[in-house]
């Protein structure tokens, strides 16, 4: 069906075209009206936001400005309390450690001491060819061409007598004993008795001199300076001998230009871990040179492998065994090529103790030997009882100081005019042993230049000699009388002169001793008083308690109100007192200072240093001036809480107990009641916490920390006066300086239990999150590792476990492990704290009311688990370089530092000094679990040979001064620890915390080397002042001067670090 007809209608009027253009018109005006409104208000709205945004980026820039100011004026603070404590120990140590007026005068062939100083002017000897020359003998009749001087290097005595035990030390070196006995017109053996201290270059001096060391020559033991004093190696020069040396390059340091540069051969002394090259180097280039006896006339040979058989492994090793037979055929291969113009001398320098150490002056350390040889009959004995050599070092000793007159004697050359040793009875008393002339003019001749030295060091002194009865002066005369006595008589009776000249040496030896044994008192008292002063100033820096604390309120609203104020730029952050301490320091430093040294410049002095000494109690005193002013003041000292006063107890009493010798001697036994006392006490008080679960809590770190302090307890190492009521377990025995089987499965421990006990601390604040599993259980797992298995190779190469391998490939192998440890732990370890974000998660949820709510995982400990970073890779570093049972005892270490954290945050007393005090003595107590001891024998030297092949500076130094301080780097680098565990990141003063905190650990130690100062100054008369009092002082000061330094360099900047990284994500609180 079609579609209908549309209806047909009127059509609309065409639009007209300026209606439609007034309309467009009219729309598009109101558009462009709503379009500039809104976007007037969205600019509007944009305005306010992007000006909040950008006074909150201001404010945020400010505080950071504002921190990193104020840790650079706390920076500066430290570094002003270094410079008073190197000031002050410098000054106490010029005035104690002891020195002697070196005169410069020079013995000559043409004038004999006998030509002015006897008034007798008769001759006990005839007139012999070639007198007052070098090829007849200057003062006594020449008995040899030329010599070959042998050192083995700690040769102690019972090693070249029969002994008749199971020591594999002991009967291994037969030959020189067994030559004195068959033939002993030929040979005779001796103790022989060295100065202290048993350094090498120390003794090598006296050898060489005849004079005795001082203490303050320790110091350049390893970087030793020529010799100017007249001495051998001087008179042979000047007589125009060659001097030829093989072996110990320390004789290229003390005698630059001495020898012959085509025939020495000098060999670096210093790796203890290489026993053989320096012999071997010897042994090799020695026997072509006696076929060479027209190019030399000394000829001397310094072998180290016994030294350093010792070092590493201990007296009593199959190594020291082998060794000491090695020399022994050396010895006796050399004594076949020895001609009748020839001497042979073989000694040793000092001893070794029971673990193969020295340095001190313990029997051990002291007792050497010397044999000279002869192929032509020259030697005698007084007596017939004297044929066989002394059984022990107590019988007949020989002080090495008299090998200088008697070599000089026998080869015709001036004795050195600093000599202070006589002639060797046996060689001066002929074949038949009743040569006393001979044997009288030798003496006579020696004391007549002692007498000569002595006047002339009076007269440099201006000290007058006494003549009393029984004074050198006495006995010089009674003997010098007793020459024209006995030249009339028919028969002379030489002995008598002998013996009355052998008197009068040795009387002027000892009051030579007791000259050189005075101590700058006006010095001793000045450092004293700088460091007490230092002291003081540091108590009062930190004497703020809890309550001061406390000005810095956390409160939200008040936090919103002064943000407010600072974005508005009507805050003010104050300033700090460190500032002022700073600038009022350097105010009252450096005037007198630049006087001092002007002073010193224009007078011609050259006593520069009495400048620093004023500059540094002037300083002192106008920084004291400034805390005054801020309100510090003396009364602060006095503690408000019981934990203050525990915490000034153990200090106080502990400085105390060093005025006495037996509890220095058992200062480690002392410690382990200090930690058990705290332990106690804080159990105690946790009954008193009001939650169930933090009383149960306390208690068990508490009795932990006591239990972890005993089981550290079991690792020591003994030193001679704790003899025989204390057992060493350090090493594999008491004659040991290696590792017993059993003891390289504690590593191995340490990597199974250390990082899960870590992570035990972490989780309950859930701070077990960022980039801790993958740092703690993997990378700090990882270098625990890799130490373990460094001493697994190290222990196998010791003992020579397996056989049929390359040389040296273990000891390859494990420095390689050990310096990827120390890249993983040092390296890799800072570039991770500097760079990691917080330890936190961020889990965003839903509410029941739909909204979104942010959980920060960790937020409560942000600051304390972050920073628990940097200990750990120190803490790795520190197990790597001590031994497995030193290792093991880091190990407890760190897990102490943990519970005590934990002790503080429960008790709420982590603003008290008690922490840092408890930390202090942790870092003390470690000291000696670690197998050192406060004296220098105990020094790990091989410990500078762990990463690397041979010495290098400064490495290896730093990597002796780690094993050795470890327990003070660890506790020093964990302090801002107590202060930053349990800490979220808006805690406000938290800088300011730690640099009181360090200053309370600081004080600890300040008090310790002032109190061994004092005492060692007070009994510096005392018997046992150089084997007790004064290695502990120098154990208390540089122990003070690696927490100053640690304490700046890691502890102070690594809070900055640690907040900065913090402060980065969460925003700067303060």
């Amino acid at each position: 069906m079609p579609p209908p007809n549309p209806t047909k209608g009127k059509a609309p009027p065409p639009p007209n075209y300026k209606t439609i253009a007034s309309q467009y018109a009219a729309a598009k005006r109101a558009k462009v009206a709503q379009d500039a409104k809104r976007e007037a208000s969205e600019a509007d709205h944009n305005r306010h936001v992007t000006l909040g945004e950008r006074q909150r980026e201001a404010l945020e820039v400010a505080r950071k400005k504002s921190y990193e100011t104020r840790w650079l004026w706390t920076v500066g603070f430290w570094i002003w309390m270094l410079c008073i404590h190197l000031v002050g120990i410098a000054y106490f140590t010029s005035g104690f450690l002891l020195t002697r007026l070196i005169l410069d005068e020079k013995s000559t062939c043409d004038a004999p001491p006998t030509l002015n100083i006897s008034s007798s002017p008769v001759h006990i000897l005839p007139p012999w060819e070639g007198k007052g020359t070098v090829e007849g003998g200057c003062w006594h009749p020449k008995t040899f061409e030329r010599a070959v001087v042998v050192l083995i290097d700690a040769l102690r005595y019972d090693f070249t007598v029969p002994v008749g035990d199971d020591a594999a030390f002991h009967d291994a070196f037969p030959f020189m004993y067994d030559a004195a006995v068959r033939s002993p017109n030929n040979a005779f053996l001796r103790p022989f008795i060295a100065d202290p201290p048993t350094a090498t270059l120390q003794r090598l001096k006296g050898l060489t001199t005849g004079t005795l060391p001082t203490f303050v020559d320790v110091g350049s033991s390893f970087s030793g300076t020529a010799i100017e004093e007249d001495n051998l190696l001087m008179q042979l020069r000047d007589a125009g001998k060659r001097i030829v040396h093989l072996g110990d390059d320390t004789w290229d340091a003390l005698f630059p230009g001495y020898f012959e540069g085509n025939l020495s051969r000098p060999y670096d002394s210093f790796n203890v871990w290489d026993l053989h090259t320096v012999d071997n180097g010897v042994v090799e280039h020695i026997f072509p040179l006696m076929s060479r006896k027209n190019e030399w006339d000394l000829l001397i040979g310094h072998c180290l492998g016994v030294d350093h058989a010792g070092h590493r492994y201990g007296p009593d090793h199959p190594e020291m065994a082998k060794k000491l037979r090695q020399m022994d055929t050396f010895v006796r291969d050399l004594a076949e090529t020895i001609d009748d113009d020839t001497l042979l001398i073989v000694m040793g320098d000092h001893g070794m103790d029971s673990k193969g150490d020295h340095g001190g002056e313990s029997d051990e350390e002291i007792e050497s030997a010397v044999w000279m040889y002869s192929s032509r009959h020259v030697f005698g004995r007084t007596k017939p009882e004297f044929v066989t050599p002394p059984s022990t070092a107590k019988i007949r000793p020989v002080n090495q100081i008299d090998l200088v007159p008697t070599l000089a004697l026998l080869l015709g050359i001036p004795i050195p005019y600093n000599n202070l040793g006589r002639p060797i009875e046996e060689a001066f008393s002929g074949p038949a042993g009743n040569s006393w002339d001979n044997l009288a003019a030798a003496e006579r001749t020696a004391a007549a230049g002692l007498k000569r030295y002595q006047a002339s060091y009076f007269s440099a002194r201006n000290i007058e000699q006494t003549t009393t009865p029984g004074s050198p002066t006495d006995l010089w005369n009674r003997a010098d009388d007793l020459v024209l006595g006995t030249k009339g008589k028919n028969r002379p009776e030489w002995a008598a002169v002998y013996s009355a000249f052998a008197a009068y040496q040795q009387e002027t030896l000892q009051r030579c001793k007791s000259l050189w044994a005075r101590f700058d008192l006006k010095n001793m008292t000045f450092g004293i008083a700088i460091m007490a002063f230092g002291v003081i100033a540091l108590l009062v820096y930190v004497s703020r308690g809890e309550d001061d604390d406390d000005d810095i309120i956390d409160d939200p609203e008040l936090d919103a109100a002064e943000k407010s104020l600072q974005m508005q730029g009507e805050g003010s952050h104050g300033e700090d007192i460190e500032k002022r301490m700073v600038s009022a320091a350097l105010f009252g430093a450096l005037p007198i200072l630049g006087g001092g040294l002007l002073q010193a410049y224009l007078s011609g002095v050259g006593d520069y240093h009495r400048g620093a000494g004023f500059a540094a109690l002037t300083s002192i005193a106008t920084v004291m001036v400034t805390l005054f002013e801020s309100k510090e003041t003396l009364f602060r000292l006095v503690p408000k809480t019981f934990w203050g006063w525990m915490a000034v107890g153990f200090t106080l009493s502990q400085s105390i107990g060093f005025a006495s010798n037996s509890y220095t001697i058992w200062e480690d036994s002392i410690l382990v009641f200090f930690i058990t006392t705290f332990g106690f006490v804080t159990a105690l008080a946790a009954l008193r916490l009001p939650s169930l679960a933090d009383r149960y809590l306390s208690i068990y770190h508490s009795v932990l920390f006591v239990m972890l302090g005993r089981l550290a307890s079991f690792s020591k190492l003994c030193r001679e006066e704790q003899m025989p009521y204390c057992t060493s377990t350090y090493y594999a025995s008491a004659t040991s300086s290696t590792s017993a089987p059993w003891q390289l499965a504690v590593p191995f421990l340490v990597v199974l239990i250390l990082p899960p006990i870590v992570k035990a601390y972490l989780v309950p604040t859930r701070s077990y999150e960022g980039m801790a599993p993958t740092w703690i259980s993997y990378a700090f797992r990882a270098g625990l590792f890799l130490s373990a298995i460094y001493w697994a190779l190290d222990s196998a190469d010791n003992g020579n476990w397996i056989d049929d391998i390359p040389d040296k490939l273990l000891k390859n192998l494990s420095v390689y492990t050990a310096q990827t440890v120390l890249g993983l732990a040092l390296v890799a370890g800072t570039t991770a704290f500097i760079w990691a974000p917080p330890c936190v998660s961020i889990i965003t949820s839903a509410t029941r009311a739909g909204h979104a709510q942010v959980t920060v995982l960790g937020y409560g400990n942000a600051h304390g688990a972050r920073y628990l970073f940097l200990p750990l890779n120190i803490l790795g570093a520190c197990i790597l370089l001590s031994k497995p049972m030193g290792g093991g005892a880091l190990a407890l270490m760190a897990w102490q530092i943990l519970s005590l954290a934990e002790i503080l945050d429960l008790n709420a007393i982590t603003s008290s000094p008690i922490g840092p005090v408890m930390l202090a003595i942790l870092g003390a107590f470690h000291f000696f679990t670690t197998g050192h001891q406060a004296v220098l024998s105990s020094i790990q030297w091989d410990s500078a040979f762990i990463p690397l092949f041979t010495l290098r500076y400064p490495w290896s130094p730093l990597a002796v001064a780690l094993n050795t301080f470890a327990g003070q780097i660890v506790a020093t680098t964990a302090l801002p620890l107590l202060v930053l565990w349990k800490v979220g990141p808006k805690k406000k003063g938290l800088l300011e915390r730690v640099s009181r905190a360090l200053g309370m650990l600081v004080a600890y130690y300040a008090v310790e080397a002032l109190a061994t100062m004092a005492w060692a100054g007070w009994l510096r008369r005392h018997l046992m002042l150089y084997r007790v009092f004064s290695p502990k002082f120098m154990t208390a000061v540089v122990a003070l001067l690696v927490v100053d330094i640690v304490g700046i360099v890691i502890s102070l900047t690594g809070v900055r670090c640690n907040t900065m990284a913090i402060s980065e994500v969460f925003g700067w609180a303060e």
